[in-house]
This record gives C-alpha cells, structure tokens and sequence, in this order.
C-alpha cells in the first residue's frame, strides 16, 4: 500500500523549510541568507530612419493579420567544429516546431532571410551607440567588430543576429552606491512573437533588423530593489539623449538571477521594470528550493546514475474513475502514460514558487518541448480528487512502485509521446544537479515557466561579410559633446529643487528633466511647482483624457510662458492644460475664454472681502473663523482663479 502524501501540508512545509518570505517581509539579511545576485541585460531601440543591416524602414509597424507572405522554417542542429551539438539547438529539434513568418513588404527585405549580404553598417545608429556608451563611462573599441551571435529559438530567420561590442567596462551610480557594467553592444532586434501553440510558432518580420543597443552589467545587485533601481537608470540615461524610442517593445531587459550555490537563470524579455522586484525574489527562492531537492534526492540515492525511471503505456479503461483532464485527452484521441519515479516522493508537491511546485517544472517542460497543450498530466501528489485512490493503487501495482516513488499519468499526441517521456527523465535527472541552466518566461505576478535551455557558450563567431570599422579619436570627441547630464545629478537637482519623489520616475522616463530646466532657467517659474506641475498634474491628465494628435511636451512649456507674460496666475494652469491636452491646435487666448477666465484686478477681488464679512454674519451659517474663510474663498474662487494666489486671498480673508 503506497503511504498517502498530503500535498497541501507538505506544500506549506517545505515552503517553510527553505524559509521563504513573501517579498514586502524581506530583509537584506534574508537575501544574504540564500545569496542574492543578480545582473542585467537591458536592451533599447534607436531611433533611426533605416534598419541596421539593410535600408527597411525602422518603427514601421503592422496588423499581424496583414502581411504578403508566409515564410516557414524548421531547426536542424548541426555538428560545432569541436563535434559537439548546441543544447538549445537540440532542444529546439526536439520540438518539431514549424517557424512561420509573416512578411509585409513594406518592413522586410532579401537580407533577412540570408539572401543578400548585410549593408555597411547604419552610421546613425552606430554614432547613439558610441554616444550612449560615452554617457555610461564605457571605454570605447578602437575598432568595431561584427560578429554573429547564434540564434536557435527562431525569433531571426537566418539562425544567427548581427552584433557589435561598442564599450566596455563602464559604471553608472545608484542612489547609495555604483554599479558596474560589463558592456554595451549594438545588434538587431528580432521578430515579434504572435503565437506558439502546439507545434508551431508564429512571428511577425516588422520589428526584425531594428537597431537596438544592449547594456549588461555585473552581477553587482544584491536586492530585488536594486536591481529595479539599476534597469530604470539605465533606461533613464538612454533616454536622457532623445536617441531612442520609447512605448511597447521599444526597452525590453533580461534578468540574470542566482543563489548561492547556484548557477545562473535568464528571465527573459522583462516587459516592465515594475515587475523586476517580485520576479528575482521568487526567482532566488525557486532556485534556493531547488538545491534543497538536490539535497533530499541525494540522500536518497547517493550514486544519481543509478537513478532509473520506469514507464508504461496505459489504456483508458486503466482507469475507471476518469478526472476532466483524462476524458480530455480520451476525446482528443491522445495517447496516454505513466511513469514511476524512484525516491521522489513527497518532491512532485514540494514548494518551489508561490501557487506553484515541482511538478510544475515538468508540466512547463511537456509544454515546451514536447508541445503537449496543458493540460497534459496529472500525479501522485495532486492536490484535490484529479485521479482516485482506487485508480492511483492500480497504476501504482502495474508500475511495481514502491512507498516512497511518485508517479506521473501524462497524454498526447502519438508522435510527442517519446519525447514527453523524454522530457520527463531529463527534468527529473537535472533535479539531482540542482538548477539547469534556462531561460524562463515572467509574469507579473512575479512567477516564471521555462522557456528554453541556455545557448552553448561559444555562440558567437565573426561575421566574414563584414569589415572591422576604426573609430578615430577625433570621432569619438566629436560624439562626446553635448552629452545630457547624467542621470544621478539630474536626480540631485529634484531632491535640491525639492521635487516630489513620487514624480522622479515619471520626469526621467518622459525624458521631461531638460523641460522642468528651461521652464526653471527662462520662465523663472518655481522648479517645484514645475516638477509638481509635470509629475501630477500632466501625468494624471496622461492616464483620463484623449490627447490630441498635436500634443506634445513643448506645449507645457509654452502654455506656461502664455500665463507667466500674461500676468495669470500659474494655478490656473491645471484647468487650461486639460484643454490644451485634448485641443493642442487652439490658440490660448482661446483656451482661457472655453475655461472661463476672466482677467479682474486683484484690488478689486480683494474689496468684496468686506461685503462678504458681513453678509456671512448676516445668514449666521457659523461663528468658527476657519468656516468663514472656507465660505468667503468659495464665494470668490472662480474670479480669483488666475487673478490671485489663493493663499494671499486667504490670508487677506483672515486678517
């Protein structure tokens, strides 16, 4: 009789037993507990005219639904020089994947399926680069060397991406301390993924040759908080320069995260720095639980090679209590399996991610490589009634299982079974390692799923179509003036001008810090007020109203010079940007008349106080002085917007 595992108590246990703390409880210490590291890769399109390789328009986008043609490729993993095969390249095989592009003519050229040699390099982009890297302390090459670095999940048709290193090791400052960067390199981008279902992936060529640039750090960051820390300068000082593109997909970052005694993992493709602090807490905890398996598994069988996993094929009437999933697959005409897996039990419920536990390392895994569609198995520690106990005892005899086994049921397609046992063993063999080396897909409610396995390491090589660019001193100096300031002292001057923290981040992810400046330097306009101004009042505006196709930042600028030649008072503002945010064409003459302004001396607002004294008196709505003066301001707000500042109004009120 197997001995029944309770998957929720021993869920909860285990997640005590690494001792995981949800985030916001966090300390340092707990972080140097499990020793928290973690560096980035963050990559930023240019804003250029051209692609880098060829002459496409660059930020030319399209409905995925409108295209001129389908291009369809296939993995085929072939021999190194060294007679070695490329772990990613085998994965990818292993899938039978049908890569489908989808081509509009206008974005995608011969080039970028291999059909035409590369173009001499976008000059432009080549100069943000260097630009760029100049702003991040990044010493410069002397030369620039092209190199292909291989590509095997399919997102660039050739297999392979052209890329430069531009820089190398530079540092940028954080609040408390600096953070050191290992590179900056230019490359192109790749495609943009529509779909990946089943055994075949979909991607669109718009995007695909955009020059993009990528900065990677060291592993310097020893918090969550960091590392978000680090990812926004960086995007910060890029945009700083005005070179780059801003909005969905245009700044995407990978996250480099291990333990102690770990190795690294690659969460990849971060769309939202927001999401980076919850994404490596559970990332270093996922991987500190995994070191702890390792540790169970190896005291159970000390000599891993002798770790054997046994399986069987099942028929449907195997089971006579079928759950949803199984009459699933049985409708769907899946064949269906199962498995036994010495020594693991108690390891198929054990913790790994909030909501999440080991079995869900090989359900993303059947998904992945063997592209079975969840649902796609069941087990022996399943939480709740997925298969009876009475069915669980029959599989349990035909595996010949023992007390401390675990078991999988698992169904699909006839031609992915062989790979889904595959994929199976492997997953559960790489336990007694501790944490493959993997790239893993985020979600923002900080969980991650496997996504492929790490390229080799000798995944670039020269590109023989194209020659070494010098870059000369003189033009290095040339590109070095005129650089913005850098971020950190940019973040001084808000805290000196004592603008409100809570706007930082919207002023340098606007790139609005040289607009707060001049409205600061020419208007003479209180640069609290300003940065308040930009980081509240147009930000709220940003997230309620339509903005007009003419809108744009100068239009603050200008609708605040309007007010401060015209004598207005600048809390007036507030009222006219909300018109000028959706109508950027009217005139501000016009502007004010639609508000409802009208200009009244401030001596003639100042002399109703008297009448109103005394008619608040008369209809004796209170005796308290503060209600008198909240009555009189009403009474006198709509002429006094403009006119007066309202705190001079009030205390003319209460004197």
């Amino acid at each position: 009789m197997k001995q029944k595992i309770d998957p929720a108590k021993n869920y909860q246990e285990t997640k005590e037993a690494i001792g995981y703390v949800p985030r916001k409880q966090a300390t340092q210490a707990d972080y140097d507990r499990i020793g928290f590291m973690s560096g980035l890769e963050v990559h930023q399109q240019l804003k250029t005219e051209k692609k880098l390789f060829c002459r496409c328009p660059a930020g030319v986008y399209n409905d995925h639904e409108t295209y001129d043609a389908e291009v369809i490729r296939h993995m085929r993993p072939t021999l190194s020089e060294l007679g070695e095969y490329d772990g990613t390249a085998l994965m990818e095989f292993k899938t039978r994947k049908n890569i489908v592009y989808r081509i509009k003519n206008e974005t995608t050229c011969t080039y970028e399926v291999d059909d035409t040699p590369p173009f001499p390099i976008n000059r432009q982009a080549l100069d943000i680069a260097i630009a760029i890297s100049l702003l991040s302390k990044l010493n410069i090459v002397g030369e620039v060397h092209i190199t292909r670095k291989q590509y095997l999940d399919g997102s660039i048709p050739t297999g392979f991406q052209r890329t430069a290193i531009i820089g190398v090791e530079g540092e940028i400052y954080l609040k408390d301390r600096p953070v050191r960067l290992i590179q900056l390199s230019i490359e192109e981008d790749s495609c943009r993924e529509i779909s990946d279902i089943g055994h075949t992936r979909v991607y669109k060529t718009d995007r695909l040759g955009m020059p993009l640039i990528e900065t990677v750090t060291y592993p310097d960051m020893v918090n969550p908080d960091e590392v978000k820390e680090a990812c926004d300068y960086i995007r910060f000082l890029n945009r700083s320069t005005g070179m780059v593109r801003t909005g969905m997909g245009a700044g995407r970052q990978d996250v480099n995260v291990s333990c102690r005694g770990g190795s690294r993992v690659e969460i990849k493709g971060v769309a939202h720095t927001r999401w980076i602090p919850e994404l490596t807490h559970v990332e270093c905890f996922r991987q500190w639980t995994l070191l702890r398996i390792r540790e169970i598994l190896l005291s159970r069988f000390p000599d891993p090679a002798k770790w054997n996993m046994t399986h069987k094929e099942l028929k449907y009437q195997d089971i006579a209590y079928p759950s949803e999933p199984v009459i699933y697959a049985k409708n769907n005409g899946f064949r269906i399996g199962a498995v036994n897996l010495p020594g693991f039990g108690g390891i198929l419920s054990h913790f790994t991610q909030p909501k999440k536990m080991f079995a869900s390392e090989i359900e993303d895994r059947l998904k992945v490589i063997a592209c079975i569609e969840r649902p796609n198995m069941i087990h022996s520690e399943e939480q709740g009634s997925m298969i009876s106990g009475d069915d669980m005892e029959h599989i349990f005899d035909m595996l010949g299982a023992k007390e401390d086994d675990a078991q999988i049921i698992f169904w699909g397609p006839d031609d992915d079974i062989k790979t889904a046992i595959e994929t199976i063993e492997e997953r559960c063999r790489l336990a007694f390692v501790g944490i493959p080396g993997e790239t893993r897909k985020s979600f923002e409610d900080g969980t991650t799923i496997f996504e492929r396995v790490l390229p080799g390491p000798d995944r670039m090589y020269p590109d023989t179509d194209s020659k070494p660019i010098p870059l000369p001193t003189e033009v290095i100096d040339e590109l070095g003036k005129n650089l913005p300031d850098e971020v950190i002292n940019r973040y001084k001057q808000l805290v000196a001008w004592g603008v409100p923290g809570d706007t930082h981040i919207y002023l340098f992810s606007k790139n609005l810090f040289p607009l707060l400046s001049r409205i600061a330097n020419d208007l003479k306009i209180d640069p609290k007020f300003a940065g308040t101004f930009l980081g509240h009042t147009l930000k709220n505006l940003e997230g309620k109203l339509p903005k007009g196709k003419q809108f744009t930042y100068e239009k603050v600028y200008e609708l605040l010079q309007f007010l401060t030649k015209k004598g207005i008072d600048l809390r007036i503002a507030a009222k006219a940007l909300a018109e000028v945010y959706i109508h950027p064409q009217m005139d501000f003459d016009s502007v004010m008349t639609t508000i409802k302004y009208k200009k009244v001396e401030k001596e003639e607002i100042l002399s109703k106080i008297p009448f109103l004294k005394n008619k608040f008196a008369q209809i004796r709505i209170s005796s308290k002085p503060e209600i008198e003066t909240e009555w009189i301001m009403g009474e006198l707000r709509r002429i006094a917007e403009g006119n007066i500042n309202l705190a001079e109004l009030s205390r003319a009120i209460e004197a």
